[in-house]
């Protein structure tokens, strides 16, 4: 692995371990719109916007129709959801459980 690989999976994994210990929303929604760009922000939102709606049933056409976006993706996060031990499915068990 090339060091840049190696420096960011370093940072992504300090990035998970320090977010999986706040408890403070405000600061959280705070920081990821100060870390992500305006596009970057809404396209995070959009992709957990999809994850949820396909878990409620909705159809991937209703879904790209109401959030804009291509089937390619949502086919993309449809998969990753039916995959064993999905961590799309886990973060939204953790959700219904808030």
């Amino acid at each position: 692995m090339e060091d840049k690989e190696i420096i960011l999976e370093q940072s992504m994994a300090e990035l998970a371990k320090t977010l999986a210990t706040v408890n403070d929303r405000e600061l959280l929604r705070d920081f990821l719109k100060a870390l992500l760009t305006p596009q970057e922000y809404n396209a995070v939102a959009a992709r957990w916007a999809l994850v949820r709606l396909l878990d409620q049933g909705m159809t991937q056409r209703k879904i790209a129709e109401t959030l804009g976006l291509s089937l390619c993706k949502i086919t993309r996060g449809s998969r990753e959801m039916k995959k064993e031990e999905s961590s799309f499915r886990k973060m939204i068990d953790i959700c219904k459980s808030l």
